[in-house]
């Protein structure tokens, strides 16, 4: 930088030349190595030039890593899975493109962020609701920096991030649904040992029903056109025996015993037919 003696100021020049970017630490000088890599063909000299090269980039893939912890994933297996996007990164780099940097960085950073949306979520999540868990998730830590500050509302959240209230109520859904709860955890109120799965649900009759009715179809079947009859109009038009009895121009009586002798029929038809699937030994108890 130029200082004028008298004035000691700077030269206009060098005030509008912004200054160079510091590389960090982690990144080293390899370009002599990747243009060997593009010369060889695949054999032992090869597997130890990229070997050399992965292992000079492993820090800076160390370091992207070290961005995404605390988030519910533990700092080797973060490394190893930036590790795995380094190791993609020396495979598919052109040297004759740029810097390796500029390529690796977005590379391994995807690699980890691929990680955490296929590999850490128990249910398979939308990746827009994955972001906007991301988005609410680093608004509530902004918005909750100072000592004391109340959690902030939906519409402070929404205002915050330019999201929609609905948005902001997607993403903080997708926040409590990071992971799941086995059925067969015990519930912390409880002092009689019950699971979540006891409070889920209730017994529905109506599998009952269905079983019946598919019980009873053979049985149906085998009866004759008027004896089905009958029951139809007894069970399903809720007919009397007096009216069937008008409507066939037979007794009440007869009426009687063909619904009587009917059922029973169907009753013993679908009782052989459930001990028959039970097997023989497997009978019913009294």
């Amino acid at each position: 930088m130029l200082i004028d003696a008298s004035t000691g100021s700077t030269d206009a020049r060098d005030r509008l030349t912004p200054p160079a970017r510091r590389p960090h630490d982690d990144t080293p000088d390899t370009a002599g190595l990747f243009g060997r890599l593009v010369d060889l063909e695949d054999g032992p000299e090869r597997d130890d030039v990229r070997d050399r090269l992965v292992a000079a980039w492993l820090p800076m893939a160390h370091r992207i890593a070290g961005r995404f912890r605390e988030r519910g994933e533990s700092l080797e297996d973060l490394r190893q899975v930036a590790a795995l996007g380094l190791v993609k990164a020396v495979d598919r780099f052109d040297p004759s493109r740029g810097a390796f940097e500029s390529y690796a960085v977005p590379t391994i950073t995807g690699e980890v962020k691929r990680h955490f949306r296929d590999r850490m979520w128990a249910l398979r999540v939308p990746r827009r609701v994955q972001e906007l868990r991301n988005k609410v998730r680093v608004a509530r830590r902004e918005l909750t920096l100072n000592p004391g500050t109340p959690e902030p509302s939906v519409t402070e959240i929404a205002a915050h991030t330019g999201l929609t209230e609905d948005e902001v109520g997607a993403g903080m859904e997708a926040l409590e649904s990071f992971s799941t709860l086995s059925l067969d955890a015990e519930l912390s109120s409880a002092d009689d040992g019950h699971s979540l799965a006891d409070t889920l649900g209730e017994p529905d009759t109506s599998y009952d029903v269905v079983v019946d009715r598919e019980a009873a179809k053979e049985g149906l079947r085998r009866l004759s056109e008027r004896e089905r009859a009958v029951l139809y109009m007894r069970f399903f038009e809720d007919m009397t025996q007096s009216r069937i009895a008008d409507r066939l121009g037979i007794s009440q009586m007869h009426v009687s015993r063909l619904i009587s002798r009917s059922c029973a029929r169907v009753r013993d038809q679908a009782t052989e037919r459930h001990g028959s699937r039970r097997g023989p030994g497997r009978g019913r108890t009294a």
